[in-house]
């Protein structure tokens, strides 16, 4: 357009003293005559700036320069959406629906910290927030393999990890159970980080398929998904019961 102008092919305005006039902001119109100069330029970092250069530009019609400030507006754009999101639900309906729309493995975390029927143990209020910042570190580390969804909606639970394998559910952790004293009973939270892990690491094997593997299935399920046992299994009760088959065993080789 500048061109045209000095060239008698535009009618252009002058003033008095013979001076152009040209009707824009002279805000970056040093960066114009420097790209017209050399052929490229350093583009401004700032988001607002960079898009008041393309108007300019385009009111220059200069296609390069057109092209490299879009370009990188559409990197910047890019690089402004969040890495990692997590679906909060609020209904089972969404839930089975996140679950058969998607052909990753997912990690579901249902906290219900507002159950308080019962009064928790000292350390059981440290563990829910424990359960809630791994699940926060996990879904950032898997969160492009993984799909992670967290569920608040009213339930008897307080705090279970649920997996999912090709929309079936193949693994549970749950992190609460009920603890009878003498005179009340406590709601104890857990928070065993190892199989917690543990079970993440295994559904990362339902990637990349085309449907169920059932012997993958049978490997990978746990004890109380797929076996029937009781889902809510403390790590203290799980103790007890190999301490009691030991004891079991011992008492047989003895006789």
């Amino acid at each position: 357009m500048l061109r045209a102008m000095f060239s008698g092919r535009m009618e252009i305005v002058t003033d008095s003293e013979g001076w152009i006039l040209i009707d824009r902001c002279g805000k970056h119109f040093g960066t114009i005559l420097n790209f017209l100069r050399d052929g490229s330029i350093p583009l401004p970092e700032s988001t607002r700036e960079m898009a008041e250069l393309l108007a300019e530009a385009k009111f220059y019609c200069i296609s390069e320069l057109i092209e490299s400030c879009e370009q990188a507006l559409l990197r910047k754009e890019r690089e402004a959406e969040p890495i990692c999101r997590v679906p909060l639900i609020t209904s089972q309906k969404e839930v089975l629906v996140l679950i058969s729309s998607t052909t990753k493995p997912v990690v579901k975390l249902l906290i219900n910290r507002h159950n308080n029927k019962y009064s928790y143990t000292s350390t059981s209020d440290d563990n829910l927030l424990k359960n809630i910042e791994l699940f926060d570190k996990i879904s950032l580390r898997f969160n492009g393999r993984v799909l992670f969804i967290k569920d608040v909606i009213g339930s008897s639970e307080i705090c279970c990890w649920t997996f999912y394998g090709h929309g079936r559910k193949v693994a549970e952790v749950c992190c609460h159970s009920i603890v009878y004293t003498t005179d009340k009973k406590h709601t104890k939270v857990e928070f065993p980080e190892a199989r917690i892990y543990e079970e993440t690491l295994n559904i990362l094997l339902y990637e990349n398929r085309n449907g169920p593997d059932q012997e993958l299935m049978q490997a990978t399920s746990s004890r109380g998904a797929v076996s029937g046992a009781p889902p809510c299994t403390s790590d203290e009760e799980e103790g007890e019961r190999s301490g009691l088959a030991r004891l079991r065993s011992n008492k047989q080789n003895t006789n």
